[in-house]
């Protein structure tokens, strides 16, 4: 009876609000899951070439560099009504908003990570007979690989947070149940949805960084080496 009544008294912790709402719930974690990986997925799509862009010369880079800067400053609001009458109330509306912000972060670390790649391991490809491409591909890009799913991963979370903004047109997930809540109060509502936004962004994280560690194993090689190199000069000590 107290558990049906949580509901009445509006309790922060109410477990018949997840029982008789899990579908509600569900569809909304749906919701966000995809419009957060759509966004990433295509922002990383769009960084990739900026990057290239910047690194090929500091003329571009300033204004490549810029750009992102700035677009990351505008206001969500401002941002969504700038692109609402290209977009309608639609989820590509929050989609592009998204990709927008990501830009700034994704760019930087693309950038630094490719920046980072040791002239030596170039110039001994370029020996080899290595091209341009296949030495972006095969040698730049796995090197720069570390840095890039570091921007991934802070690009994820930060676009799971900013998901929730799409509420004000009805596309923002975990949003929506938060801002369907709020002229209530509805405690559990509120506590449910965010509750669930922290879990994304670090069940999110974790997975990317098994992926970070699955396409770069030479980083667990050499911390191993470094940590065996440590003991074995403690020891000798």
């Amino acid at each position: 009876m107290a558990a049906q009544n949580c509901l009445v008294t509006n309790d922060w912790i109410c477990g018949e609000y997840l029982r008789s709402r899990s579908q509600e719930l569900t569809d909304a974690t749906v919701q966000h899951i995809w419009i957060t990986a759509v966004s990433v997925a295509i922002g990383v799509a769009v960084a990739f070439p900026l990057a290239l862009l910047a690194r090929r010369s500091r003329r571009f880079a300033g204004p490549v560099l810029g750009l992102t800067t700035v677009l990351y400053t505008v206001p969500s609001l401002a941002m969504f009504s700038l692109l609402l009458p290209l977009f309608g109330l639609s989820a590509a509306l929050v989609v592009t908003g998204l990709v927008l912000y990501s830009l700034t972060i994704l760019v930087r670390n693309i950038l630094a990570g490719l920046e980072a790649v040791p002239e030596e391991a170039k110039e001994a490809a370029r020996g080899m007979g290595y091209g341009s491409a296949r030495l972006l591909w095969e040698v730049e890009l796995p090197l720069a690989m570390p840095a890039l799913m570091a921007g991934i991963r802070i690009a994820t979370v930060s676009t799971i947070a900013l998901t929730t903004i799409g509420s004000i047109v009805g596309r923002g997930g975990l949003g929506n149940l938060i801002d369907d809540a709020l002229p209530s109060f509805f405690k559990a509502q509120v506590l449910a949805a965010s509750v669930l936004c922290v879990l994304l962004a670090v069940v999110a994280d974790l997975l990317l960084l098994c992926v970070q560690r699955l396409l770069t194993p030479w980083t667990r090689i050499s911390r191993t080496r470094g940590a065996v190199d440590a003991a074995g000069t403690a020891k000798a000590v």
